[in-house]
């Protein structure tokens, strides 16, 4: 049996953390700026963790 390949858009996307949770980037954060508050702006900068529903999906894609 091969080895399985990592999903590299994901591999872009998520990292694991200290705690092994996955880190991920906010979404709507990229355009349409000018609407959003700046404390809406600030706190979409911020990392987020991926749901504990989604999270052995997105393992099985990093291999981690």
């Amino acid at each position: 049996m091969p080895k399985m390949k990592t999903k590299r858009s994901a591999a872009k996307r998520f990292k694991l953390t200290g705690g092994n949770k996955v880190r991920r980037n906010k979404a709507y954060a990229s355009h349409c700026l000018l609407q959003k508050s700046a404390k809406r702006k600030r706190n979409l900068r911020q990392k987020g963790t991926v749901a504990t529903a989604d999270e052995p999906m997105v393992r099985k894609m990093i291999c981690a």
